[in-house]
C-alpha cells in the first residue's frame, strides 16, 4: 500500500491511496473461511461447502468490506502520524471516477481533505482584556429575597376577587333566556383566572365577585382568538369549542390568592436547609454571598466572551477551503439541503475558528480535563436546575445521582466536557492576560453587548 498527500494550498489537499491485492487478501481469506464454517448450504454438510461456492456467494462483498475497512484504518493512521489537522471527514475526490473493485488490483482511491488553517492565537500579559467587578446593591438583594418568597408562596382562600386571583366553581351552559340548558355543557370544579380574559367587558364581570356569586359570561367572547382556552375551561375538544357561542353561568365556590411566603424561619429552612440560617440577618448575609458568587461567575463568563472577541480580532480573517467545507457540512447534515448550508456556513465557520483558537490556547496552557471535572460540571448544572425552582438545599447524594444519570447520555457528556474546559480556561486566563478591571452595576453589566 502506498499513501501520499499533496496540499499545496495548505488549507486542503488530496490524499491518494494505492491498494495492492496483497494488502487485503489475507483479511478476505480469513473472512471467507469464517463464513464457510458457519454456512449451511443444501447438499453439503455444515462447514464443508467448497470454497468456490462460498466465493461466488459472498466473495465480492467480503472483498469490498475488507478494502473499505483497510482504507479507513490506514487513512486515519496516516493523518495522525503526519499531524494533519483534518477538518471533518475525508470526501471523495471531485471529478474522480468510481473505482471498479471488480477489476484486478491495484486500486487507486483519492480523497479531498480539508485542513485547519494556521494562525497564532497565543495570549500573554501584552494582551489586555476588560474584567468586570459587578457591584451588589440593595435592590438586587431585595429582588432575590422576593424571588425566594414568591417561589415558596401558596394560594390562600379569600372572600373577594382581586386581579390575578384564581376562582373555582361550577360552569353551566345557558339557553338564550338565561335558563340552564338541559343536556348542555356542565363542568364541576372548573378553575378560571379572570385576569387572563382577553376582552375587558367580559373580564369586568368578575370584579368584586365573592364565593356564592353566579356570574353570567360568554367564553367565546372572553377568548375570541383562543380556542384552547375555551376547550380547557369547558373540558371539551378544540373542535367542539369552535362551535360554542352560548352564554354560561359560573357559580363561584372558592376564590384563592397567591401569597408570597413570609420572611421567617420556615423560608430560611426551605432555601438553605434546616437550621443553617437562624435569623433574618444571617439569611440576608447568605443571600448577599450567593449573589456575589453569581456575579463572579457572570464576570468570568463575560471574560471568556471578551477574550473570544479579542482573539478573533487579533487573528483577523481566516481562509478555509470554502467549497470543500460546504461539501463536508452538507454531508454532516443529511436531512438538509444546499440552501441550509449557504445560510449557515458563515456562522458555522466563525464557531469553528473560535474552537480551533480555543483548543490552541487550552493546549498552550496545558489544561487537562479529568472525569471529576466533567462530573462536577454535571452536578453544578443539576444544582442550577433545582435552584430555578427555589430548591437550594438538595442533598449532595441526590445531586450525584441526577448527575450520574445525565452522564449516561453521550450527547450530554460533550456539553459537560465543554463546560469543564471553559471553567478551567476562565481561571487560567486571569493569570495569562492583563485584566483591565472595571467596577460596574449589575444593571449596566446586563446592558453590555
Amino acid at each position: 500500500m502506498n499513501i501520499t498527500f499533496e496540499n499545496p494550498e495548505k488549507i486542503s489537499g488530496v490524499l491518494t491511496i494505492v491498494i495492492e491485492e496483497a494488502d487485503y487478501q489475507e483479511d478476505v481469506t480469513a473472512q471467507l473461511k469464517k463464513y464457510r464454517k458457519q454456512a449451511n448450504i443444501p447438499g453439503f454438510r455444515p462447514g464443508m461447502a467448497p470454497m468456490g461456492i462460498i466465493k461466488r456467494q459472498i466473495g465480492a462483498q467480503v472483498k469490498v468490506d475488507a478494502i473499505n475497512k483497510l482504507v479507513g484504518e490506514k487513512l486515519y493512521d496516516y493523518v495522525k502520524e503526519n499531524n494533519i489537522n483534518m477538518l471533518g471527514e475525508p470526501m471523495p475526490h471531485l471529478g474522480e471516477e468510481p473505482v471498479d473493485l471488480d477489476a484486478p488490483a491495484p486500486y487507486t482511491l483519492k480523497f479531498d481533505i480539508a485542513v485547519a488553517p494556521e494562525f497564532d492565537a497565543s495570549l500573554s500579559k501584552d494582551d489586555t482584556v476588560p474584567y468586570y467587578d459587578i457591584t451588589v446593591d440593595d435592590a438586587i438583594v431585595e429582588q432575590q429575597i422576593d424571588a425566594f418568597a414568591s417561589r415558596a408562596g401558596s394560594y390562600v382562600k379569600v372572600e373577594d376577587y382581586q386581579d390575578n386571583d384564581m376562582i373555582k366553581g361550577d360552569v353551566r351552559e345557558l339557553n338564550e333566556d338565561g335558563s340552564t340548558k338541559e343536556g348542555g355543557i356542565t363542568v364541576s370544579g372548573a378553575t378560571l383566572l379572570p385576569s387572563r380574559i382577553a376582552v375587558e367587558d367580559q373580564k369586568a364581570l368578575f370584579n368584586g365577585a365573592k364565593p356564592g356569586d353566579i356570574i353570567t359570561f360568554n367564553p367565546k367572547k372572553a377568548y375570541p382568538s383562543s380556542v384552547v382556552e375555551v376547550s380547557s375551561l369547558l373540558n371539551i375538544s378544540k373542535e367542539e369549542a369552535e362551535n360554542v357561542t352560548a352564554d354560561f353561568s359560573f357559580q363561584i365556590t372558592e376564590i384563592t390568592r397567591y401569597t408570597k411566603h413570609a420572611i421567617d424561619q420556615e423560608l430560611f429552612d426551605m432555601v438553605y436547609g434546616d437550621g443553617n440560617v437562624k435569623d433574618e440577618t444571617e439569611f440576608r448575609a447568605k443571600v448577599v454571598a450567593g449573589i456575589q458568587d453569581q456575579m463572579v461567575q457572570n464576570a468570568d463568563f463575560r471574560l471568556l466572551q471578551d477574550v473570544r472577541a479579542y482573539v478573533e480580532k487579533k487573528i483577523g480573517e481566516v481562509k478555509y477551503a470554502d467549497e470543500l467545507m460546504k461539501r463536508i457540512m452538507l454531508a454532516n447534515n443529511k436531512d438538509k439541503d444546499a440552501d441550509f448550508v449557504d445560510k449557515n456556513y458563515e456562522a458555522s465557520i466563525k464557531e469553528l475558528t473560535w474552537n480551533l483558537a480555543k483548543n490552541q490556547i487550552v493546549a498552550a496552557l496545558e489544561i487537562k480535563i479529568e472525569d471529576a471535572d466533567v462530573k462536577a460540571a454535571a452536578i453544578d448544572m443539576t444544582r442550577m436546575q433545582f435552584a430555578q425552582y427555589g430548591m437550594n438545599s438538595i442533598p449532595e447524594e441526590y445531586l450525584n445521582q441526577y448527575a450520574e444519570e445525565m452522564l449516561k447520555k453521550p450527547e450530554q457528556v460533550d456539553t459537560f466536557v465543554n463546560v469543564a474546559v471553559d471553567r478551567k480556561l476562565m481561571v487560567a486566563l486571569k493569570d495569562v492576560v492583563t485584566l483591565e478591571k472595571k467596577t460596574i452595576s449589575f444593571e449596566d453589566f446586563q446592558k453590555l453587548g
